[in-house]
């Protein structure tokens, strides 16, 4: 299910105030960082999204942010990766994970997005709709599984297993 997030609501200062304190390093990526970043992505998530990082590490200024600690990389968070105004797709390591660097992540990427003029964001194919809700006040748009996605090529599970 997609969600829409107002860039101006009351919320995003909400949302400010609740990662304040998040011990982490929350910024722009840097285009030489690329292989960096989609290593990890392809490590601890999918293909797919190393895909969308490197559409999203194209844009000038680029649309990835990057959560780290201690120097190391940690999380990551995309805008305009599938389509413009989206955003996604965003990733916090396991260990992190409890930490609020996904918060942090959401709320700076969101941040960005308003920077470049958007007013409203679209959280594409939400994983976990209630944590958008509860943070930012996204709104989940019905669509009847009729989304971007729809028709997207997937790998067949028997050439999986060499990747």
């Amino acid at each position: 299910m997609d969600c829409l997030v107002n860039l101006y609501s009351q919320r995003m200062a909400a949302l400010a105030a609740q990662v304040e304190t998040v011990e982490a390093t929350i910024r722009v990526a840097l285009p030489p960082e690329l292989h960096i970043i989609q290593a990890w992505v392809r490590k601890n998530f999918s293909e797919y999204w190393v895909s969308e990082v490197t559409v999203a590490m194209s844009h000038q200024p680029p649309g990835c942010l990057v959560a780290v600690v201690d120097g190391q990389l940690v999380g990551f968070a995309c805008y305009d990766a599938t389509a413009r105004g989206f955003f996604g797709p965003t990733g916090v390591a396991e260990d992190q994970r409890g930490r609020k660097i996904g918060l942090a992540l959401f709320y700076r990427t969101l941040t960005a997005m308003k920077a470049q003029g958007y007013a409203y964001a679209i959280i594409g194919s939400a994983g976990p709709v209630e944590f958008y809700v509860k943070a930012a006040g996204a709104m989940p748009i019905q669509a009847d599984k009729e989304d971007i996605y729809q028709g997207l090529l997937r790998v067949p599970p028997s050439s999986q297993a060499g990747q």
